[in-house]
């Protein structure tokens, strides 16, 4: 697998992207929450403000509606005040302070809120039913005696227990003026069908004093209607209700629709001229704050229901976008736990199932694997092969050294040759396991110095010059130019003749092996050339492998220990150089050394 990772793969971006949609959805949620919640909390406030509001004008007009004048408004306000938590002040028309439920010395509000007069207003409401014109309130000399209360209550009673008897079911309440009405259970007004039995007329017929009122306001009536050039007699026609509250309907029948919206305004002129001198006078409302410490947050039980839903949403939603994403991050490293928790020598391997960062973790687990399997596998041959090496020479050794005992051979100068010769074998093979054990623990010690090439190569030559004689091979030598190394002297014939050994074993009778040197960049470029039989190129790549053998019968007339390779390769990483093999099978080998270059030494040196 490549290790470019498609940028959509990428185990850091999905996890970015997971986190910015959970980010993107909680800020969506809070927001629409607080716009939500703020808008229907301001809603309500505001609602609950205009009613606070509209409470107490009307509660203030009734209060002018029944008193003649403001004396002893002080302790309504204060009410108003506590209960509303705003603060209230009454002023007159030239902004003197009336009552004012705040401490002496208080500024008022910048504008007044609403005007207070009865006999003006359109504000008044009986729970949502607002009327216009003159608070109903205001009866003035309306108002019933005692015992006219008394009379009319006792005439209602009566009256509604008549009804009563026909299956007709009424209340009995009280308007501001004193007189007892009867409402129609069902529909909350005057029942619309009155029995003849019950139609006495007594009830309906006004007292004494609302008699001495209504004459009083036709009185004023006619005035208004002989300025407006309207019949005087039309405000005789006008009848009264039996609250006596309300003169603005004409009695059916006698004024057509258009002649009485032509002398209602004169009887509206007319009440208000005759109640106020019954109401207290118009006076300016001013609201404010109040004292009360303002509830920063206080939702209602829907609000809160609101927000605990959708916060367990957007829980609910993080949860299981965040399992999701764990779980196919987890499902792969679950994989991977499990094949490095089996037994080493099962070398379990994982299915790569992605192509992200997990993915190229379970190929290099594999990688990982195959690798120690080939590892265990060298392990278990070089075991092998090192007792194989050193059985050979102890056998023979033994061998001898019994027979020699036993007397049957006696220790000759050639016997004692041939154990020499056994013995040197082992010390090699020691020797060679000795530098591969501190080339792996990194304990190789170098005394690097400058080295020249072509009196290098020829000393390496010089050594191998008898064994290539024997071996009826021609050993070479070519350099190019005055090539300088800075290496380890002794290492590096030890390298160099590892490589000429090898090739002249490998080399057939009339060929050749040519060392060479030659300067390429910074690189010191030492070659071993040979003429022999080659490698075949599905070997090539194990000739630097320990103990390993193109010929696998490990003869001695064949082949060395198959150590000389390996410590050739760790010699030339010990001096920051590679070593390279290429072979053409038929025609011979070349082994390539790359070398630092090293300065040539100053003359005065």
């Amino acid at each position: 697998m490549s290790a470019r990772i498609p940028l959509h793969k990428r185990l850091l971006v999905r996890l970015l992207i997971t986190s910015g949609l959970i980010a993107v959805c909680s800020v969506a949620a809070t927001a629409w929450l607080a716009v939500a919640t703020t808008t229907q909390a301001l809603r309500e406030e505001q609602g609950q403000a205009l009613a606070d509001d509209m409470d107490v004008l009307a509660e203030l007009s009734g209060y002018a509606a029944t008193h003649p004048d403001w004396t002893g408004v002080a302790a309504t306000v204060r009410k108003l005040s506590a209960r509303t938590g705003r603060r209230i002040a009454l002023t007159a028309a030239d902004r003197r302070v009336i009552a004012d439920s705040a401490p002496p010395g208080t500024s008022l509000p910048p504008s007044a809120a609403a005007a207070v007069d009865p006999l003006h207003t359109d504000t008044y409401s009986e729970r949502g039913a607002q009327i216009s014109g003159i608070d109903p309130r205001a009866v003035g000399p309306y108002r019933l005696t005692e015992a006219e209360r008394l009379k009319v209550a006792a005439l209602a009673r009566k009256r509604q227990l008549c009804f009563s008897r026909f299956g007709v079911e009424t209340s009995l309440s009280r308007a501001p003026s004193g007189r007892t009405v009867l409402t129609d259970d069902d529909s909350g007004s005057e029942p619309d069908y009155v029995p003849d039995a019950c139609a006495d007329g007594l009830l309906n017929t006004p007292t004494p004093t609302e008699q001495t009122a209504v004459k009083a306001l036709q009185g004023l009536a006619r005035d208004c209607l002989t300025k407006a050039g309207l019949d005087p007699r039309s405000a005789a026609l006008l009848g009264t209700p039996p609250t006596g509250l309300d003169l603005r309907t004409p009695a059916p029948g006698k004024l057509a629709a258009k002649e009485a919206r032509l002398v209602q305004p004169c009887l509206d002129q007319a009440r208000r001229a005759q109640l106020d001198p019954y109401v207290a006078p118009v006076a300016e409302l001013f609201l404010g704050t109040g004292d009360t410490p303002a509830v920063l947050f206080d939702m209602s039980p829907a609000n809160k229901a609101k927000v605990v839903g959708t916060a367990s949403l957007v829980l609910a939603v993080t949860v299981a976008a965040t399992a999701l994403v764990a779980t196919r991050l987890v499902r792969p490293l679950r994989a991977l736990t499990a094949a490095a928790q089996q037994p080493p020598e099962l070398h379990v391997r994982v299915p790569v199932t992605t192509r992200d960062e997990t993915g190229i973790l379970a190929v290099a687990f594999n990688d990982l694997t195959e690798r120690r399997e080939r590892l265990e596998a060298q392990r278990k041959a070089m075991v092998s092969d090192i007792a194989h090496e050193l059985r050979s020479p102890l056998t023979n050794i033994r061998g001898w050294l019994e027979v020699t005992r036993d007397g049957l051979v006696d220790p000759d100068p050639a016997l004692l040759a041939s154990l020499h010769d056994e013995a040197l074998v082992l010390q090699r093979v020691i020797d060679d396991l000795q530098d591969l054990a501190d080339a792996d623990a990194g304990t190789l010690r170098l005394h690097r110095e400058p080295v020249r090439c072509d009196e290098l190569l020829q000393q390496v030559a010089a050594a191998h010059r008898v064994a290539a004689d024997a071996a009826r091979v021609e050993l070479l030598t070519d350099v190019d130019g005055e090539p300088w190394l800075d290496a380890d002297p002794v290492r590096m014939r030890q390298a160099l003749g590892n490589l000429v050994s090898n090739a002249l074993r490998h080399t057939p009778a009339g060929g050749s092996v040519t060392l060479s040197a030659r300067r390429d960049g910074d690189e010191i470029v030492l070659e071993v050339a040979d003429t022999g039989t080659g490698i075949a190129p599905d070997e090539l790549p194990h000739v630097f492998e320990r103990f390993w053998r193109a010929e696998k019968s490990r003869s001695r007339r064949t082949g060395g220990s198959g150590l000389g390779l390996p410590i050739v390769r760790h010699l030339a990483a010990a001096h920051d150089g590679t070593v390279a093999a290429a072979s053409e099978p038929g025609t011979g080998s070349v082994f390539t050394l790359r070398m630092p270059g090293g300065p040539a030494p100053r003359p005065d040196a």
